[in-house]
C-alpha cells in the first residue's frame, strides 16, 4: 500500500503520538508537529481517507485515533524496509573504503620493500578493544535469521543464526531494539552475565538468539585471529649470505606466508611500543623464533579514532638502521595523515 507524502507524515505522528502517549490522537494535537505546518481542517481530512483505508480506528465516538493492525503491520514493514536499506548502503560504502584501504596498503608494503631492499609488512588497522556500534537483524527463512554486526571501525561481520522458534517482523523489530539500546557502545569484556539474563528474559521463548548473537559479537569483535597484514620483499632475503642458507631463509619465507608469526610480532611491538612508535629489534630481542638472525624495526601508525596498524622491515643485523628509522618515520606520518582525512 503506498500513501502520499503528506499522508504518510500524518499517519507516522499518530503512530508515534500513540506510542508516546497511549491515548487516542486527535487532529489538533497532530497539527502541532512543525514540519507538517497544516490546518486541523486539512488533517481531519486526511485522517478520515487514513480511517477508509483501515490504517487507523476510531476507538470511541468524539475521540482521537489509534493505529490499527493493518496500520501497524504497514509501519513496521516499511521500518524493516528502511533499516534493511540502511545497512545495505554501510555495506556498500564499507566494502569499497575497504578495498580502497587494502590497495593502499599493498602498494605501501611494495615500495617501501623496494626502497629498503629487505623484506617488509603492514597490518590493517585495527582496535585493541573493540566495541560493538550497530547489530541488524533479519529473517533469512523460517529456521535461519542473518545477524549483521558493525564493531568499531566500522567492520561488518555477518553470521546466519538457527532458530528453535518461528519470527515475525514484529519481534524481530523488538529484537533489533533491544539489543542496540542495551549492547551499543560495549565492548565484549563490558557485557556481564546479569545484562545477559535481563536480555534473555526480555526475549522470552527467542532467548535462544541472544546467546547466538552474543556469540556472533565476541567473534566479531575478537581481533587477534582476523588480523590481516600485507606483506611484500620476502625474496629479498637471499640478498643477504648471512640469511641465504636453505634451512634458515625457507624458515623466513614460511613465516611471511603462513603470518601467524607476523601477527605475534605485531601484537608484541604494540604491547611494548615506546613514545615514539618505533621499536627495534636486533636478534635474539625479536620476538618471533625463526627471526633470531635478523634485526626487525617497527612503527605504529593510527587512523585517528583509535585504531591502530604496525609497519615492519625486517633484515640483517647489519641493515642501514638510519635509513630504516627514517623511512619508518615519513611513512607512519603519511598514513597517519592519510587515514586521519578517511
Amino acid at each position: 500500500m503506498q500513501l502520499d507524502g503528506r499522508k504518510w507524515k500524518i499517519f507516522c505522528a499518530i503512530i508515534k503520538t500513540y506510542l508516546e502517549t497511549g491515548e487516542p490522537v486527535g487532529s489538533r494535537t497532530i497539527s502541532k508537529y512543525e514540519d507538517l505546518n497544516l490546518s486541523s481542517a486539512t488533517i481531519r481530512n486526511e485522517m478520515a481517507d487514513l480511517e477508509e483505508m483501515g490504517l487507523i480506528i476510531q476507538p470511541h465516538t468524539s475521540a482521537g485515533r489509534i493505529p490499527s493492525d493493518k496500520g501497524y503491520r504497514l509501519y513496521v514493514d516499511y521500518l524493516m524496509e528502511e533499516k534493511e536499506q540502511e545497512v545495505r548502503e554501510r555495506q556498500e560504502l564499507l566494502i569499497q573504503r575497504q578495498d580502497r584501504m587494502e590497495n593502499l596498503l599493498k602498494q605501501v608494503v611494495r615500495v617501501l620493500a623496494n626502497n629498503t631492499n629487505y623484506a617488509t609488512m603492514i597490518s590493517a588497522p585495527r582496535y585493541h578493544t573493540a566495541k560493538l556500534k550497530f547489530i541488524q537483524l533479519s529473517i533469512i527463512n523460517e529456521e535461519q535469521l542473518l545477524a549483521v554486526i558493525v564493531s568499531e571501525g566500522n567492520i561488518v561481520k555477518n553470521k546466519i543464526l538457527h532458530l528453535e522458534h518461528g519470527l515475525n517482523g514484529e519481534m524481530i523489530l523488538k529484537l533489533n531494539i533491544l539489543l542496540n539500546t542495551s549492547l551499543n557502545g560495549l565492548a565484549i569484556e563490558e557485557i556481564n552475565l546479569g545484562m545477559i539474563t535481563r536480555l534473555k528474559e526480555q526475549a522470552g521463548i527467542h532467548s535462544e538468539i541472544i546467546s547466538q548473537v552474543l556469540d556472533a559479537v565476541a567473534d566479531a569483535i575478537q581481533t587477534d585471529e582476523d588480523m590481516e597484514i600485507y606483506t611484500s620483499g620476502a625474496t629479498n632475503i637471499f640478498k643477504y649470505p648471512e640469511l641465504s642458507d636453505s634451512g634458515r631463509a625457507s624458515e623466513l619465507i614460511n613465516a611471511f606466508e603462513e603470518k601467524k608469526e607476523l601477527a605475534n610480532l605485531i601484537n608484541e611491538s604494540m604491547e611494548a611500543e615506546n613514545n615514539t612508535g618505533i621499536q627495534v629489534y636486533i636478534g635474539n630481542e625479536t620476538p618471533v623464533r625463526t627471526m633470531k638472525d635478523c634485526s626487525v624495526v617497527t612503527a605504529t601508525y593510527e587512523l585517528g579514532a583509535g585504531m591502530q596498524g604496525t609497519i615492519g622491515i625486517i633484515g640483517p643485523k647489519r641493515m642501514d638502521y638510519e635509513k630504516v628509522v627514517d623511512s619508518l618515520k615519513t611513512l607512519k606520518s603519511q598514513l597517519d595523515s592519510i587515514f586521519g582525512r578517511e
